[in-house]
């Protein structure tokens, strides 16, 4: 079983002239290879030695040899979750959601709120995964979104109809499993489709008091959401910010000032703000730094912009901002979601950005899921059908 210990963090201390420099490039614009050498990933066993965790929510993971994949935005589908993790070959495609990745390291980038009617389904199996990964030597992780941050706020305009008789139905689940939340967590994946089916059964009763229905639904979100809510609890375990080995990963995009405030930091007072009042802190302020601003770690889309919109000397100081980002916290390259990519998973300054929201949602762009894979120094896009994958694009790092 993998071994999940702390760690002295890195320091980091970019220039005192990142931030303003970041905020006015922002104001004004409102395959290839990465080869790299590292020492020994195995110990005198050969076996490949233990992921260490550093951080609570998890901030630095250094996970020696290990394959890693990246998913994107999910936003409530479930089905295409599913098929994006079977393409990540992370999870069985019997039905069984069986993690079968073995030491493989699984990261989802957010945004698995909203647009869709499955939400809840989506993080009960990423819990599910990440429990049985643990036995094997692997891991799964998550960093939250703007859409996870908006609903712990309770900005509830992206939720879907579905989603919200969704968390009537988990709440009856709860009670049935007499409060256990661990219990009724980490089974709802398994039971979720029975009990949609029955809602839908009795819809035509439903039907003349829908008002009353969504109302019923709001209050049920919010008690699972707010601040302190057990599913808000659940999500604060999740940073905004993840480093694994030399990759960033992060919704919307992580800027120099982020890095001078400190990643732990970040991810330490979004977790407080979502967990609620404590006796240490009876009124915990949301972090407008992480979550709140348009250059935000989960707004950011600086990263992800292209076309006419930027001029050449602006596409410049992006990928200027981008190097010195990740030169202060000693990584390769960033991988972010947040912005559909409509040509699907791709790189761009020198691969040092991956962009892999592709949109799979069925209320998003309803496209075909990509993942990205990280294994023996490369990187590569992948798309799958539920028939076949295909590689799209490499990146080897040197």
């Amino acid at each position: 079983m993998a071994t999940l210990s702390l760690t002295c963090s890195l320091p980091l201390q970019p220039p005192s002239s990142s931030q303003s420099q970041s905020r006015k490039l922002i104001d004004s614009i409102v395959s290839t290879s990465f080869q790299y050498s590292s020492s020994s990933t195995t110990s005198s066993n050969g076996s490949l030695k233990p992921i260490v965790v550093d951080g609570d929510p998890p901030t630095f993971v250094s996970a020696p040899g290990r394959r890693i994949v990246a998913v994107g935005d999910l936003h409530g589908d479930l089905d295409k979750a599913r098929c994006a993790l079977e393409t990540a070959g992370v999870l069985s495609s019997d039905g069984q959601s069986l993690w079968i990745g073995g030491e493989t390291v699984l990261v989802q980038l957010g945004d698995i709120l909203d647009r869709g009617e499955d939400e809840l389904a989506i993080l009960s199996l990423l819990k599910s995964l990440d429990i049985q990964a643990k036995a094997h030597g692997g891991a799964v992780f998550q960093v939250n979104g703007n859409h996870e941050t908006m609903n712990v706020e309770g900005d509830y305009r992206y939720v879907d109809n579905g989603a919200l008789d969704e968390c009537i139905d988990f709440l009856e689940y709860l009670d049935k499993c007499e409060r256990n939340w661990e219990e009724a967590f980490v089974s709802w994946c398994a039971v979720s489709a029975r009990w949609k089916q029955d809602r839908k059964v009795s819809q035509n009763y439903w039907a003349q008091w829908n008002l009353v229905k969504q109302q019923k639904g709001v209050i049920a979100r919010s008690i699972l959401m707010r601040p302190g809510g057990p599913l808000a609890c659940e999500l604060a375990r999740h940073g905004v910010v993840l480093k694994v080995d030399d990759w960033l990963f992060c919704h919307g995009g992580l800027l120099p000032h982020h890095v001078a405030y400190g990643l732990e930091r970040l991810n330490r007072e979004v977790s407080r703000w979502m967990k609620g009042p404590s006796e240490e802190d009876d009124s915990p302020q949301i972090p407008f730094i992480a979550t709140r601003g348009y250059d935000s770690i989960v707004w950011n889309r600086l990263y992800s912009r292209d076309g006419p919109e930027l001029e050449n000397y602006q596409l410049e100081q992006v990928q200027y901002l981008l190097e010195e980002t990740l030169q202060s916290v000693g990584a390769k390259a960033m991988v972010v979601g947040h912005t559909p990519q409509p040509m699907g998973v791709n790189c761009k300054y020198n691969c040092r950005i991956w962009r892999i929201d592709v949109g799979m949602s069925r209320g998003v762009l309803d496209s075909s899921p990509e993942v990205l894979e990280i294994r023996d120094n490369k990187a590569r896009a992948i798309r799958s059908t539920r028939d076949r994958s295909s590689e799209l694009q490499v990146a080897d790092y040197t």
